[in-house]
């Protein structure tokens, strides 16, 4: 059984990102945890991977699976790459953990010819919900931690990242967004329900450059269409 297989029930969100990275790409996964997304790149994709993670448990789990992956911090080490060092730049659930969610977006644009940013939604139904009602900051199946122990301290919405999408000049070449089930929404749905039931999205984002690469047919194939601009939801 393919790790695909394995992951598709519990982590679709991993899924829908590989279906943005053209085969045989540079990638390099900013907060990559135990490695379990770059190991489906490569088994997938053929991907030549590269990870960054703060934890030394997290850098200890990737080495055990044969990856390349080094101990750093997105606020603080991203500064050191070079700019287009890689084909695509991966934040997967990690942009509201970090201390300068702006600085590291336009970090991740700068080095990759895409980024492929995903964050959990706070403007979700339930979230809404909890605080409306019961007047507590919220728990949620992706925002697992009480407000005293948990790592987010930049929570946005989708609207949220559009809009900070659009202030760093990048353009989204495609949006997915996920429900609570992990099934994709609708593209024929009001833009503003993807806020309300959406419960993750995942962008992929370039900053337009001087004689860039054309996004990868395979992927271009299910973008929102020539010209998407940050407003594209």
């Amino acid at each position: 059984m393919t790790l695909a297989r394995v992951l598709d029930a519990r982590r679709v969100d991993l899924l829908r990102v590989m279906e943005m990275v053209a085969p045989g790409s540079r990638v390099l996964d900013v907060g990559c945890g135990d490695g379990e997304l770059l190991h489906l790149l490569a088994e997938e994709r053929n991907v030549d991977g590269r990870g960054i993670e703060l934890s030394q448990q997290g850098v200890n789990d990737c080495v055990a699976k044969g990856l390349s992956v080094i101990q750093g911090d997105a606020d603080a080490d991203l500064n050191d790459y070079p700019d287009d060092g890689f084909d695509f730049v991966i934040l997967s659930q990690t942009l509201q953990a970090t201390r300068h969610p702006r600085r590291v977006l336009e970090n991740l644009l700068r080095i990759g010819r895409r980024a492929i940013v995903s964050v959990p939604n706070f403007g979700h139904w339930s979230v809404r919900v909890q605080l409306a009602l019961r007047g507590r900051m919220p728990v949620t199946e992706k925002l697992r931690y009480s407000w005293y122990d948990t790592p987010n301290i930049h929570f946005c919405t989708i609207t949220d990242f559009i809009d900070l999408a659009g202030e760093v000049g990048a353009v989204i070449d495609r949006a997915v967004t996920l429900d609570q089930r992990g099934a994709e929404l609708s593209a024929l749905w009001p833009k503003w329900t993807w806020n309300l039931v959406g419960e993750q999205a995942i962008f992929l984002l370039h900053r337009e450059k001087t004689g860039e690469r054309p996004v990868p047919a395979d992927v271009a194939q299910r973008a929102p269409g020539p010209g998407a601009s940050a407003g594209v939801l």
